[in-house]
């Protein structure tokens, strides 16, 4: 099947033309989302989960049936109507291999307790609060390889953002949580966290920042308790302002390569924070998923969801 092609390739630094074909475009491969987001590949079912937020609905995409409704509601089952973002935003697996989820709704992480080809909206919570206090809407997830997850916390899921009355975090938090369920913040100093993902070696962790007066990439190392420690900007996308989108999702690929959404597209930059190029697209894209051998990539972008074949 053919699809419609986007995207400009910018090459910043020769080191991405073996990341990236030079001339390589995007493919549109579905359509029509309101916001999509968390885009994960299940190489089992050789399938594209991800997230339309304010539609409160996953979706799968196949390259046999393209786009379908997976599993709804995907981020908020409580009996009160609401608007705004209350689906699921990021998607990850557990080291078990089962679909855990960001619910900004329900304002939890949650794994669903279904099996992949049979979906049903059954979760069991895995952290709902930190302190007593309920989250704000956690928005992006991981697992580490002990099997803790780690999480953003920012105020989008809030149906009025930082002035909603049911807002009890007073900051925007990174947490840990353990394997036997306890929270542990990492950093409350963050104006919008969002995208996260470890360097090679899980010594360092990534953190996106999605605010405009504050648009970086930070680097925390992790010590060995746990916790983050020397926190510091690793790469600004300051400058455009007319460019749409903000540091959001990410992926790291195993050479320490990190695949970013932020201002006016993809940004490719290598584990020293140095910009390698960008892929530029008229939408704000929300996040990324590598295939398992890391030579394709999903790009969740706005009501387009796109896939970018690398190189052979």
């Amino acid at each position: 099947m053919s699809y419609k092609k986007t995207g400009a390739l910018e090459r910043i630094d020769p080191a991405l033309d073996s990341i990236i074909t030079p001339g390589t475009q995007a493919e549109i491969i579905a359509e029509g989302f309101d916001w999509s987001e968390g885009p994960l590949w299940i190489e089992s079912h050789k399938m594209l989960l991800f997230s339309d937020v304010p539609r409160d609905t996953i979706f799968k995409w196949t390259e046999e049936k393209g786009k379908e409704v997976y599993l709804t509601p995907s981020g908020y089952t409580e009996p009160t109507p609401r608007g705004g973002e209350m689906g699921s935003n990021g998607l990850t697996l557990d080291n078990d291999g089962r679909l855990i989820l960001c619910q900004c709704g329900n304002r939890q992480i949650a794994r669903m307790d279904a099996p992949f080809d049979k979906p049903v909206p059954n979760y069991v919570p895995l952290a709902n609060n930190y302190k007593g206090k309920r989250f704000n809407s956690p928005n992006d997830v991981i697992v580490s390889s002990k099997g803790e997850i780690f999480f953003t916390d920012p105020p989008y899921g809030l149906e009025k953002n930082m002035d909603d009355p049911k807002k009890e975090i007073p900051f925007q938090g990174v947490f840990r949580v353990k394997t036997n369920g306890e929270v542990v913040l990492l950093t409350d100093s963050l104006t919008r966290p969002n995208g996260l993902a470890f360097l090679p070696g899980e010594k360092t962790m990534i953190v996106a920042n999605s605010d405009p007066d504050k648009p970086y990439w930070y680097a925390f190392d992790i010590d060995d308790k746990g916790q983050f420690t020397n926190g510091r900007i690793f790469l600004s996308a300051a400058g455009d302002k007319s460019a749409k989108g903000l540091p959001d999702g990410f992926k790291i690929d195993k050479k320490g390569t990190v695949f970013a959404t932020g201002p006016g597209g993809l940004w490719i930059f290598n584990s020293a924070g140095k910009l390698l190029g960008k892929m530029k697209f008229d939408e704000a894209t929300s996040n990324v998923a590598l295939s398992p051998d890391e030579k394709t990539l999903y790009i969740t972008n706005d009501m387009n969801v796109l896939r970018v074949k690398m190189r052979e």
